[in-house]
């Protein structure tokens, strides 16, 4: 763990001369993920990957460097899930068919999001479609696809959740995009609650990841740590619907 702070830290220090500041937390990049200069270049990666042309419905973090991604899936017609603010106000859903068409860059905020999009609980992600493709940003991650986020482990729980009640699997694709000063080369081994990336888009690559680890433990509830468990009501969901053999 020590390893993966020093290596976030280094990174950190390179990321600040090309990312743009959030309006809350500045350049602290332990508390969000930041956007970042010649990001279009690496979203229009992604979107032309079969795995973007491929997808109706993609789960896609709040992160600043995925707006314009959110914004591209409303417009090409893909249902959008995603969580706000660490998870603790849950699952949301932006149906391009329920927001006006000219609200679709509004929705695809933060700000937004929540005014145009519509809260979902686990219960009611089980009765959709099922995801066919997760984004992420992160704060790094290495060419064998591993991430080192802020060091919370909200997308590895987003998976757990998800992958738990059925809506994902270990075929479901996910994908990282990021800047190339965030793609290491040093070699990591994923934690069993590591989900590894099957590709990484950059503004000057896309990069395949073979045989990326995809973890199948759903919540590992010894590991989880407290304050998240107290903090993220879709895990004391899933943890009712765990001890009612709803899942």
């Amino acid at each position: 763990m020590s390893h993966k702070s020093d290596v976030r830290q280094r990174v950190f220090r390179d990321l600040r001369q090309v990312a743009f500041p959030d309006s809350r937390f500045h350049f602290d990049f332990g508390e969000f993920i930041a956007d970042f200069q010649q990001r279009e270049a690496a979203t229009e990666r992604l979107v032309a990957h079969r795995y973007y042309q491929e997808a109706k419905v993609i789960f896609i973090t709040p992160d600043n460097c995925l707006e314009e991604l959110r914004h591209r899936a409303l417009q090409d017609g893909k249902q959008v899930l995603m969580t706000t603010y660490s998870i603790k106000r849950g699952f949301w859903l932006l149906d391009p068919a329920e927001i006006p068409e000219d609200r679709y860059l509004y929705a695809a905020t933060l700000d937004g999001m929540e005014r145009m999009g519509r809260a979902v609980t686990l219960a009611e992600i089980r009765q959709m479609p099922k995801t066919d493709f997760m984004v992420t940003g992160t704060g790094a991650i290495n060419e064998a696809g591993i991430r080192f986020g802020k060091g919370h482990g909200f997308f590895d729980a987003e998976w757990g959740m998800l992958f738990r009640i059925g809506n994902i699997d270990v075929d479901t694709p996910s994908a990282a995009l990021v800047h190339d000063c965030q793609v290491l080369a040093e070699e990591l081994h994923p934690e069993v609650f590591d989900t590894v990336s099957d590709v990484i888009f950059t503004p000057t690559r896309t990069i395949e990841v073979s045989a990326p680890h995809k973890p199948t433990v759903g919540i590992v509830w010894e590991l989880l740590d407290q304050e998240m468990y107290d903090t993220i009501p879709p895990l004391q969901e899933l943890c009712r619907m765990e001890a009612l053999g709803q899942v």
